[in-house]
C-alpha cells in the first residue's frame, strides 16, 4: 500500500525531526512503560513520549500495534496529499528523500531553509514573510 510505503521510508514524525514529544493519555503510560519506552512529564504534569522515539528502529516503529493515540491519529501533510491523490507515491518518496538529504547536509545546524521545507511538506505550516 502506498501510504505505508511512504511512512516506512520516512520516519520523520518519530525521530525528533518534526516534534519533541507526543502527548499521552494517562491510560497509555503503563503499557508504554511495559514496552520499555521512556515516558516523561511536562511541567504541567501531563505525560509525553519524548522524541526521538525509543521504539524507532531505523525508520520503522517496533511498537506499531501498541503505539499511542497521538501517533495513530497523526498524518503529516505529505501523507494527506498522497492519500487524497494530490501527489503520486513517486513524488512523495522524492520529497521524503529530499528531506533526509537536507537534514544530513545540515546536521545540527538546521537553518530556515530546512525548517521551511519541513513546514511546507510535513507539518503543513506555511510561513508568511513580510517585506523588510
Amino acid at each position: 500500500m502506498p501510504l505505508s510505503t511512504l511512512c516506512l521510508r520516512c520516519g520523520l514524525c518519530c525521530d525528533g525531526t518534526l516534534f519533541t514529544h507526543v502527548p499521552l493519555r494517562p491510560d497509555e503510560v503503563a503499557p508504554l512503560k511495559a514496552l520499555g519506552l521512556p515516558v516523561r512529564e511536562r511541567e504541567d504534569g501531563r505525560p509525553v513520549l519524548p522524541q526521538r522515539c525509543a521504539a524507532l528502529d531505523g525508520r520503522r516503529c517496533t511498537a506499531y500495534a501498541e503505539r499511542p493515540e497521538g501517533c495513530r491519529r497523526y498524518h503529516c501533510q505529505l501523507f494527506s496529499a498522497l492519500s487524497e491523490g494530490e501527489v503520486s507515491l513517486e513524488e512523495a518518496l522524492s520529497v521524503v528523500d529530499g528531506a533526509h538529504a537536507l537534514l544530513a547536509t545540515a546536521g545540527e545546524a538546521r537553518g530556515p531553509e530546512v525548517e521551511d521545507y519541513l513546514d511546507r511538506h510535513f507539518r503543513g505550516r506555511h510561513r508568511r514573510y513580510s517585506a523588510q
